[in-house]
């Protein structure tokens, strides 16, 4: 006697031997590895974790520069 096909078309025999390949045992991962490639790589999502960090950091360097040299207060008396 044969065995009956079953009815939703799953096979588990199948499955297990394409979750096998490669994978180390893992059926979802080839459906994970989106995660970790193109732009979700640790560079990219460390990079747009602080999307103004690096505009604010030069404008504030600038801005002490500035201060420095051209806002200095010539009147204070702080050494007396």
């Amino acid at each position: 006697m044969a065995p009956r096909p079953s009815i939703t078309g799953f096979n588990p025999r199948k499955f297990a031997a394409a979750s096998a390949n490669g994978t180390k045992g893992d059926p979802w991962a080839r459906y994970e590895a989106w995660r970790y490639t193109g732009p979700f790589t640790r560079f990219n999502r460390f990079k747009s974790a602080f999307p103004g960090l690096g505009i604010a950091t030069v404008a504030f360097a600038g801005y002490l520069v500035a201060e420095e040299f051209y806002f200095k207060d010539e009147h204070a008396h702080h050494d007396e």
